[in-house]
């Protein structure tokens, strides 16, 4: 009862403790002028926090609007992983393969992010680069070996991404990369944002990316073949997860190549919109 308590006590005071579940809100990381800080969405408006975000924070007397800052990716991760075959409809297969029985989590390179707004930059030998709209998972504690239970304890919110992908450095069996370090890990092919969302069901949740306004690709996340909860524990056994990492959890459907002055707009159900533009 004390640490029910304490825990809402916390919150009042406008932040949590690290191992507090936290309620509904939206968080986001900017930019105005000089100051670079983590905030609280109220209403169209932001109020920058002090503190660690995902420790103990309180809210400043400190109000932007909107409009004024610049949003950036919304944490700082020590690493970015992805999901590989984590959709049926993906996979385009009416079993699941052998290999994507087990999750099947590669790395992107943390230099690929870009927040709400930023463009994404094609290579100059770039052929053939596709959106993947995807939910991402915000990791909010120190995760080591975790069970399933813990590992869902672990996401502190969720995201909007969209993996950007290079299919002809990924795919072409000639000429694909050993690695998917670029097709992957571009600069900017990992677009995230606009804020972090806490509080939601996200084993449940619409995902529709749209290019241009027209719809390309909509699904639920109940449709994934390994859900958050697995996702991390899969991944913790091996790998330590910190505060902030972050970790696409798949695409569904087919995608399709992008072009210069495309639009594309990842949108999650409670979450909301994640737009960036294509040069």
């Amino acid at each position: 009862m004390l640490l029910v308590l304490l825990g809402a006590f916390v919150i009042a005071a406008g932040g949590w403790a690290a191992d507090t579940a936290p309620a509904r809100a939206r968080f986001v990381r900017f930019e105005r002028g000089a100051t670079t800080a983590y905030g609280v969405m109220e209403g169209e408006r932001v109020r920058e926090l002090s503190g660690d975000l995902f420790g103990v924070w309180t809210r400043t007397d400190r109000l932007h609007s909107l409009d004024t800052v610049k949003l950036l990716p919304p944490t700082q991760p020590t690493q970015v992983l992805a999901m590989a075959g984590n959709y049926r409809s993906h996979l385009n297969s009416a079993e699941i393969p052998p290999k994507f029985r087990i999750p099947q989590p590669f790395l992107k390179s943390p230099s690929c992010l870009i927040g709400h707004g930023a463009a994404v930059v094609l290579p100059k030998d770039a052929r053939d680069v596709h959106f993947e709209g995807e939910l991402v998972l915000v990791i909010g504690k120190t995760t080591r070996q975790a069970s399933r239970e813990k590992a869902a304890e672990a996401i502190f919110g969720v995201t909007c991404g969209n993996d950007v992908s290079e299919r002809y450095w990924q795919n072409d069996e000639q000429n694909k990369d050993i690695q998917w370090w670029r097709a992957k890990g571009s600069d900017t092919f990992g677009p995230v944002g606009p804020w972090i969302v806490t509080g939601l069901d996200w084993n449940d949740l619409e995902l529709r990316v749209r290019v241009n306004g027209e719809v390309k690709q909509q699904d639920r996340t109940s449709r994934l073949i390994h859900d958050a909860a697995a996702i991390v524990s899969m991944i913790s056994r091996y790998v330590t997860l910190q505060p902030g990492d972050l970790i696409f959890t798949g695409t569904p459907g087919t995608t399709s190549a992008l072009k210069p002055g495309d639009v594309v707009e990842v949108e999650i159900e409670g979450v909301g919109v994640l737009r960036n533009s294509v040069e």
